[in-house]
């Protein structure tokens, strides 16, 4: 009885924290450019629909190329991105940084963002971390790290009765979503839900009236089950937390 007790508040204090599961730190350094775009104080950028959600991933953000994008597949990935040029351009030591994928670089410049190039578009903030100002592009070393994050899984319902549109953020571990299941209550099937653009996910499904559970699946191939996330008086425009452990 003693063990079980024990294993059970090991579970509840491993669940309170940050996740830092997951990913792929262990890898080497790859090569790649970096730019930044947006004001001083950072910007989330559109194309993975995270802009409500400033307090979750500002300043430290980065748009990536559309070889790194992946289609969204990427969008909440985290990179660690330091700069390896020597002539002055890099900031003084040459420290790291980590940043979120919440952006798509765009391709129209025909260069430093299209394909098969892997180029990282910062916020400002971050790009001021590790080059200078006046540096513009600088080479860069990358590599996919675990994302660390406070509190659970953040579902934002939208839509209407006989569409909704769920957003996910605040995915801890690899950060980038590849699955996406509903379950109402009652119901014994898990729905997946369709990837509608960037972290935008949506079903038909009937869920108005229902408390909700949610499962996310990574890319990295770990899921993560949200019971009674959402409960059966849930309107649409609300955010619901859920588990964030991997």
């Amino acid at each position: 009885m003693a063990t079980e007790l024990q294993a059970s508040i090991l579970l509840i204090v491993l669940c309170a924290l940050p996740c830092v599961f997951g990913g792929d730190s262990a890898h080497g350094w790859l090569d790649a450019h970096a730019t930044f775009y947006g004001p001083p104080e950072g910007t989330i950028g559109g194309a993975c629909g995270l802009e409500q959600f400033k307090e979750t991933y500002s300043p430290y953000t980065t748009a990536l190329s559309a070889a790194l994008f992946n289609n969204a597949a990427s969008c909440g990935a985290c990179y660690e991105i330091k700069c390896v040029n020597s002539t002055g351009q890099c900031k003084t030591p040459q420290k790291p940084i980590i940043v979120t994928a919440t952006d798509l670089c765009p391709t129209g410049d025909g260069k430093w963002c299209a394909p098969p190039q892997a180029h990282f578009d910062l916020s400002m903030p971050a790009y001021l971390q590790i080059a200078e100002y006046k540096a513009g592009v600088v080479p860069v070393f990358y590599r996919r790290v675990p994302c660390m994050r406070k509190g659970g899984e953040r579902f934002t319902m939208s839509g209407h009765q006989f569409f909704n549109l769920v957003t996910v953020s605040n995915v801890g571990g690899s950060g980038d979503v590849s699955k996406v299941e509903v379950n109402a209550e009652g119901e014994e099937k898990w729905v997946p839900l369709k990837r509608n653009w960037g972290e935008k996910w949506e079903t038909n499904a009937m869920l108005s009236g229902k408390s909700l559970n949610f499962r996310v699946t990574t890319n990295d191939g770990k899921a993560v089950t949200s019971q009674n996330v959402a409960p059966k008086s849930w309107q649409y425009g609300q955010t619901f937390e859920g588990r964030n452990c991997r």
